[in-house]
């Protein structure tokens, strides 16, 4: 979770993204909706993107996704396609709501309304780290 505050702190909005297989990390990303004038360019679609750049996609299958801020639904969708397995969060959409504009659909509510894929969710670790960085921004 510390790698995917540290890429949120570079980001052009405070969300950063690092998934890991088989202990290693393989993918990190960070917030470039500005920088890539790419409203999708959000932390965990960059992490994905840059995966399935030198990577076949099946092999995000089962990995773990940390992610500073609960996975709006665009990224809990594309989580949920790509077969992610895990998701670790920090600031949940309820405390980044208070924060900045959000979609009011939690990530466990997407995981839910998909009957082919069972992901695990953890949220809170680390929170008051990620909600930190908005006071810096």
């Amino acid at each position: 979770m510390r790698l995917a505050i540290a890429e949120a702190a570079k980001g052009d909005f405070p969300f950063g993204a690092v998934i890991v297989r088989e202990g290693n990390v393989v993918a990190t990303g960070r917030n470039l909706g500005v920088t890539n004038n790419d409203p999708t360019a959000h932390g965990e679609m960059v992490a994905i993107r840059r995966f399935v750049a030198d990577n076949p996609a099946k092999e995000l299958k089962g990995a773990t996704l940390y992610t500073s801020g609960e996975p709006c639904p665009m990224c809990m969708g594309a989580i949920v396609w790509c077969g992610i397995g895990r998701v670790v969060y920090a600031a949940s959409i309820a405390q980044l709501s208070k924060r900045l504009g959000q979609i009011m659909i939690t990530s466990r509510a997407v995981a839910e309304a998909t009957p082919f894929l069972t992901v695990e969710i953890t949220g809170g670790v680390l929170a008051p780290e990620a909600l930190a960085l908005f006071d810096k921004k």
